[in-house]
């Protein structure tokens, strides 16, 4: 199992794919993987990263939250791995919200997601967790979900007139800040 990752970019096969169960969580080549993907997602600043963006066909993410430039709202949650997930239960309502991917450098995208989702997974350790999460972290989970499920975030913006480039972006979320001050 490698630990040199490369993040894989749109078009790349991988990414349209749905990925395959873990089937051993306990494998010590499995969890030195999760060790690497923990780090790189620290090193990179993201919020999360599936395992289909590093060249790894496995239901499995990294899922983090810290407030940055980007997201000055987010919750500070230390990345944890997230494993062999579903969605038990959602809202019956949805938030647009700007998303960005590291396999979609440049381009931000204004996303519809439920507002909060019931899920179950598995820890690290092999423990089965049901929780609800709402808002930011919901977002978080579900865009990472789509990677393992073959999809990203532009599969889900409703035109393509809540595409933007990221420059852009920041510079009008810049222009925002600056009016409400």
């Amino acid at each position: 199992m490698s630990t040199d990752f490369t993040i894989h970019q749109l078009g790349h096969p991988l990414l349209r794919q749905k990925a395959e169960l873990v089937e051993s969580i306990e494998d010590p080549a499995f969890q030195q993987q999760l060790d690497a993907l923990l780090a790189f997602v620290i090193d990179k600043g993201g919020m999360g990263i599936a395992a289909p963006q590093v060249g790894i066909s496995q239901r499995f993410f990294i899922l983090s939250s810290h407030p940055n430039d980007r997201y000055p709202y987010a919750p500070d949650v230390p990345p944890f791995a997230v494993i062999n997930p579903e969605i038990l239960a959602h809202s019956d309502t949805t938030s647009k919200d700007w998303e960005g991917c590291l396999s979609l450098p440049g381009i931000r995208g204004l996303v519809p997601r439920y507002n909060w989702i019931d899920m179950s997974y598995q820890t690290r350790d092999g423990n089965t967790v049901k929780t609800r999460y709402h808002d930011f972290m919901a977002r978080v989970f579900q865009h990472e979900l789509d990677h393992i499920n073959g999809y990203v975030f532009i599969d889900r913006v409703e035109s393509t007139l809540e595409l933007m480039m990221e420059q852009e972006w920041q510079h009008q979320i810049a222009s925002q800040r600056s009016q409400q001050t």
